[in-house]
Parts: C-alpha cells; sequence; structure tokens
C-alpha cells in the first residue's frame, strides 16, 4: 500500500472510503499497530512503525479504542461489563476510572443499564456497547473498521450522531473506514483507498 503524508489535527475525523478489496481494512490495521509497516505512522511523538509489537499493543492499550464491524462482544455479559471489560487488564489505579467512564458513555449512548446479557440486544444497542468500550479507557484515537454496516439506517443514523458527539465532545481523533456515506458525511475530511493506493 503506498500512503502519501496525510496529516490529521488531534481531534480531527477522518473518514476512508474505496472498493471491497482495496486495503481500506489493512490501512487500519497499519495505523493501528496491528502489522507491520513500511515508512512512518506516528501519533504524536512516536512512530509506532519503529516499535516492537509488544510495544506497540502497549501503545494501542493505552491511546487507542477500536470498533469492530461485527461488534465482538461477550454474549454472555452484561452492556456494563462488556463496555468495562479493558478495565480486566489495566493496573489497579486505572480500574475505577475505565468503570466510571463505562457507565457515563452507556448512559450517553441511551444503553439500558441493568443485569441483561447482550446476546439479546439488537444490533444498534451491540455496536452503542461497543462504542461504549473503546472510549472507556479515555483513549485519544477511535479506530472504526464499518461501524453502521449491520445496522438498519435507523440505527446507523443514531449512531454516526452518538459516535461523532462523543468524539468531538472529548477532542478525540477519528479514524473510519466505511461506505456509509451518512457517516463520512460527517467527517472533516474523507480519503479513498483503491488498489492499495491512498488519495484524496
Amino acid at each position: 500500500m503506498s500512503l502519501p503524508a496525510l496529516d490529521l489535527p488531534a481531534g480531527g475525523l477522518l473518514g476512508v472510503r474505496g472498493p471491497s478489496g482495496a486495503g481500506k481494512s489493512t490501512l487500519l490495521n497499519a495505523l493501528s499497530g496491528l502489522l507491520d509497516a513500511r515508512g512512518r505512522v506516528q501519533w504524536g511523538e512516536t512512530d509506532i512503525a519503529s516499535l516492537s509489537p509488544d510495544l506497540r499493543a502497549a501503545f494501542r492499550a493505552a491511546q487507542m479504542g477500536m470498533i469492530f464491524q461485527d461488534f465482538l462482544l461477550f454474549e454472555e455479559l452484561s452492556a456494563e461489563a462488556n463496555a468495562a471489560l479493558t478495565a480486566q487488564f489495566a493496573p489497579a489505579a486505572s480500574r475505577a476510572g475505565i468503570l466510571s467512564r463505562a457507565k457515563d458513555r452507556l448512559s450517553r449512548l441511551a444503553v439500558a443499564e441493568g443485569a441483561r446479557t447482550v446476546e439479546s440486544f439488537s444490533g444498534g444497542e451491540r455496536q452503542r456497547v461497543a462504542v461504549a468500550r473503546a472510549l472507556a479507557s479515555d483513549p485519544q484515537v477511535i479506530l472504526a473498521d464499518e461501524p453502521t454496516a449491520a445496522l438498519d439506517r435507523t440505527a446507523a443514523d443514531r449512531l454516526v450522531a452518538d459516535l461523532v458527539g462523543l468524539c468531538r465532545d472529548g477532542g478525540k481523533t477519528l479514524v473510519v473506514v466505511s461506505h456509509d456515506l451518512h457517516l463520512l458525511d460527517a467527517m472533516d475530511r474523507v480519503v479513498n483507498v483503491e488498489d492499495g493506493q491512498v488519495t484524496g
């Protein structure tokens, strides 16, 4: 994949579009450090492309929240348990803050509290839980791969409004891969990926 110099200001919202198989998810994985990348992938002062896999994973855990198309929730857990999942792997001093933010984000996303497991949730509810989970650790960067693809138009539009609002309110940088024109229209900038080339 060829990526020209691409600067995204802190708190900026970037959309990535292109045909299926063009390399959009590969780009997202390179930006997150999930795969090795040539050149530089710099977030702030840190070039994650120069880090070892373990250090990239540590950076991702500390600085990034990820939202996936297929939710990746634990069906047997409640919304709160799923949203606060990263607390299980965080230092003890950080756990209370993650739990508090998870509850707050679920409330802002209008996900009902309670012991009901996410197995019975609708697709829109599940994706809002996934968004709350991505934001619970208070990351600086949110990376989302087709977050509205599994949702009907009403649920998708609500998620777009919620996700964009939470990122703007919190000063989060958002990079989202999507075919959804409603979501892309809400971004500050959109780039195209085709045949492994990034333009725009």
